[in-house]
């Protein structure tokens, strides 16, 4: 290990050891780590034009999100260049870091991981990324990005405080603070608070309304499944639940061609979504994406991992598509015209998308109520425009 990192990784065991001393200085060392991460996640200097930083595309303001209206409805995000578009949903960082690191779980199926594709093993993997990304923050290198961090003197003042003054000896060790320093702020409490109007139900601090129940029990029911993909266990009432598994599944989405119209890819082009993660080489995962989280979703569209369905209850219509015995559900109400076909077709998890029944305009628009019990209290506003 290089002597920077050692030293970093040596003051951040002993942060870490001192947080079990109550009333220690180390409450004060630890809300420095996550101001200092949070001036970093804020910081526009941090990009090749000096006009975006993290909070560009995940808005503090709509749940960590794309929060631009960006000629595609934000369904993919603007580069630090005012033109790049992305070709992935930017999806919200709320509950992020409870992400488990890219792996395979005991049936030998990949779980967990960032990205969209998991392509990133850990939170950090993917901080580090950004930066660098040509259509993204788009610096050169991260020797680049330490010494942007180094134009600022409160970062350096924090970064030396909380590191050690030869934290930036070594670029790569510098670079490591900086997006520990990131982390820290995504994994403060801000980020997970768990008092959504549900997490309230759960403690019987918020009574459902007659709607919200109603979605509440054909969420958790056999009748849509939805829990099948969107609980962390197969208990309704687990502690601090995600609303996800963290599995990858293909759904069928659509290309999104609004986007592909603008962001220059080539009409050949196919998002393989899992296959594009380098850890991953089984053609029959094609298509497949990480099962997102539910929590604030009904205030972080457009949806799906390309942005494809503008409205929430779209969304959940879409699954009728798949319901056996449902010939009348085959309009997306947002166009007025028939679904169009997958992106990937060969590899739809027709077996899952089955498995349940096809559900009314009433009983969708109940699910809606009760995904909107997921919000943040503090985004619950949004739930009004």
């Amino acid at each position: 290990m290089h002597s920077s990192r050692q030293r970093i990784f040596t003051r951040t065991i002993g942060l870490l050891g001192a947080l079990l001393v109550v009333g220690g200085p180390a409450v004060s060392e630890a809300d420095e780590r996550e101001a200092l991460g949070e001036a970093l996640f804020t910081d526009t200097n941090l990009s090749l034009n000096r006009n975006q930083s993290c909070s560009n595309c995940h808005d503090p303001n709509v749940a960590f999100s794309e929060g631009r209206n960006d000629g595609v409805v934000g369904a993919v995000s603007l580069g630090d260049d005012g033109v790049s578009l992305g070709d992935r949903n930017a999806p919200s960082l709320t509950y992020a870091s409870l992400v488990p690191s890219f792996q395979r779980n005991e049936d030998d199926n990949p779980l967990g991981g960032f990205f969209r594709d998991g392509r990133a093993t850990t939170l950090l993997d993917q901080l580090a990324e950004p930066f660098t990304n040509p259509i993204e923050m788009a610096l050169p290198d991260i020797a680049t990005v330490v010494a942007r961090v180094r134009e600022t003197p409160s970062h350096v003042v924090s970064l030396e405080s909380l590191y050690g003054t030869h934290v930036f000896d070594d670029p790569d060790g510098a670079f490591q603070a900086i997006i520990e320093s990131i982390a820290a702020f995504e994994q403060s409490a801000r980020f997970s608070p768990f008092d959504s109007k549900y997490d309230r139900y759960l403690k019987d601090q918020y009574a459902l309304t007659q709607e919200e129940e109603l979605g509440r029990v054909f969420f958790f029911s056999q009748l849509t499944n939805c829990h099948r993909c969107h609980l962390l266990d197969t208990k309704e009432f687990t502690a601090e639940e995600t609303f996800t598994n963290h599995r990858y599944h293909n759904i069928g989405i659509p290309q999104n061609n609004a986007v592909r119209a603008q962001n220059g890819l080539p009409p050949t082009y196919t998002d393989t979504g899992l296959l594009q993660n380098p850890a991953i080489d089984d053609p029959l995962v094609a298509g497949q994406f990480r099962v997102p989280s539910l929590r604030n979703v009904a205030v972080t569209g457009p949806y799906m991992h390309n942005g494809v369905f503008n409205d929430l209850l779209t969304t959940v219509l879409f699954y009728n598509k798949y319901t056996l015995g449902n010939p009348d559900s085959q309009i997306n109400p947002e166009t007025a015209i028939p679904w169009r076909p997958a992106e990937v077709p060969d590899t739809i998890d027709y077996e899952r998308l089955r498995t349940g029944q096809p559900i009314s305009s009433r009983q969708a628009r109940a699910l809606v109520a009760f995904l909107k019990t997921l919000t943040d209290r503090q985004y619950e506003a949004l739930l009004e425009r």
